[in-house]
């Protein structure tokens, strides 16, 4: 009796969806099917979006109003429910979603479609739906796109904050946008990471305080990670960061004595990159006061030869600049020996390499 019921139940399909019997598709088997299975991701911030779903085909049929009638619940896909998951809370087409799986039908018509999410995701496509089960409904625009033999679901329009979920099929898509609050996700993902192994490493805590100072976002929180990270090592490193966290915090002089205790930690090329990072800010006074400070502390080291390089070059001495970077090219290791020799024909037809 219950191998007979699978096969009227697969039997009723067929009818359904226009399947052939020899394409009929077995319940109790893993055998080919006719519309494939597919699993697309796409990542917004930390936050992954993951649909799961079937891929009927044209195979020459009219789709919309005919094989997907307008007005009524469809499966958004083919064969089991199309699920779409969500790691983190997000916003779809401006309303909240909480993190979780689920159900995603669609109700199509010729100018507006129904977008569904519903907490029941795991039922054979939406033969079974039932609307008490929605966690959430919104309304889109159809749009015409290029023919799709097979239904297809892309992510467009990527950006640091959002995408686009888009399911294209025949000629039509449908755009569906997808928010997610990057920077409240992240800070929550800290307070948890760093509550764990993370904490005890001094990187850890300068990772998650510069990630805050690039967004600008919650300072506070940020010292807060630094000083965590000071604490478990005092660096060169941390120390920096911490400097520009004050000063973004405008506490001016605490800034600069975290700075001066730094400086006064740092190997050649740490102070190398801040000089070179201080050039790129147009401080070119300041950044030739740090190298300065290289060449009495180092000055055989290659890349002290590129900055005593550099000083000649803003001083129009482009003999003595040539010489340096050369002989600097002549002591870099290897992956830095091209760039170095690229400087020092850049000074032969005195160009300016400070800018």
């Amino acid at each position: 009796m219950f191998r007979r019921s699978i096969a009227v139940l697969v039997m009723v399909f067929a009818v359904l969806f226009g399947i052939s019997s020899s394409q009929a598709q077995s319940i109790m088997l893993d055998l080919p099917r006719p519309s494939q299975h597919a699993v697309i991701t796409q990542r917004v911030g930390i936050t992954d979006i993951t649909i799961n779903y079937h891929r009927p085909l044209v195979n020459k049929r009219e789709v919309w109003g005919k094989l997907v009638p307008y007005g009524q619940v469809w499966r958004a896909g083919a064969n089991e429910n199309t699920t779409i998951a969500f790691s983190d809370a997000v916003s779809i087409e401006g309303k909240p979603l909480a993190k979780g799986v689920y159900g995603l039908h669609m109700i199509p018509g010729e100018t507006e479609w129904t977008i569904i999410f519903s907490n029941a995701h795991t039922a054979w496509g939406s033969f079974t739906y039932k609307q008490d089960a929605d966690a959430l409904r919104v309304t889109v625009k159809p749009q015409s796109g290029d023919f799709r033999e097979a239904l297809t679901y892309d992510f467009d329009d990527v950006k640091a904050d959002s995408t686009v979920a888009t399911l294209r099929w025949e000629k039509v898509a449908v755009p569906i946008t997808i928010n997610v609050n990057v920077h409240d996700v992240v800070q929550a993902s800290l307070h948890k990471q760093l509550q764990g192994l993370s904490q005890y490493y001094w990187e850890s805590g300068d990772d998650a305080a510069n990630y805050l100072l690039a967004e600008k976002y919650d300072l506070d929180d940020a010292l807060k990670y630094e000083d965590a990270s000071i604490q478990n090592e005092e660096r060169f490193d941390n120390l920096m960061t911490k400097s520009q966290i004050l000063d973004a915090l405008n506490r001016k002089d605490e800034a600069n004595g975290i700075r001066t205790k730094a400086i006064a930690m740092g190997n050649v090329q740490q102070l190398h990159g801040y000089g070179r990072q201080l050039q790129a800010q147009g401080k070119q006074d300041e950044a030739f006061a740090i190298f300065q400070m290289n060449i009495k502390k180092d000055p055989n080291h290659w890349l002290v030869h590129s900055e005593v390089a550099r000083i000649a070059c803003a001083k129009g001495d482009f003999d003595k600049a040539v010489k340096e970077m050369k002989l600097s090219a002549s002591l870099a290791p290897d992956n830095a020996k091209s760039f170095m020799e690229n400087l020092a024909k850049r000074l032969e037809a005195k160009e300016n390499i400070n800018k």
